[in-house]
């Protein structure tokens, strides 16, 4: 499993003009089972993706972010081997 977590590098209005691809992409990463949870940061100055696949897999379609493409937002890529969870979320360990 891996957390990406955005963080925005550019004015918010800049930010802005990227949105709509942006979600676009990240629809697409759900539509392809890769993306497992996302949202945006409190306050707003990034995001947080949960997703799987492998490294590759994560670091090829981070490039493919409009967010990244356009340099509005910087994504650190952390791998955590997930060893417990709650009720209902076991298919996280695999």
């Amino acid at each position: 499993m891996f957390i990406l977590s955005l963080t925005y590098t550019a004015r918010l209005s800049e930010v802005d003009r990227h949105i709509e691809p942006h979600m676009d992409w990240v629809k697409d990463g759900y539509d392809r089972g890769i993306f497992l949870a996302s949202g945006r940061k409190n306050p707003r100055t990034g995001g947080v993706i949960f997703a799987r696949g492998t490294r590759a897999e994560i670091e090829a379609i981070v490039a493919a972010d409009p967010f990244t493409i356009h340099g509005v937002a910087d994504t650190e890529i952390t791998e955590v081997t997930v060893t417990r969870t709650a009720d209902g979320l076991e298919g996280l360990t695999e």
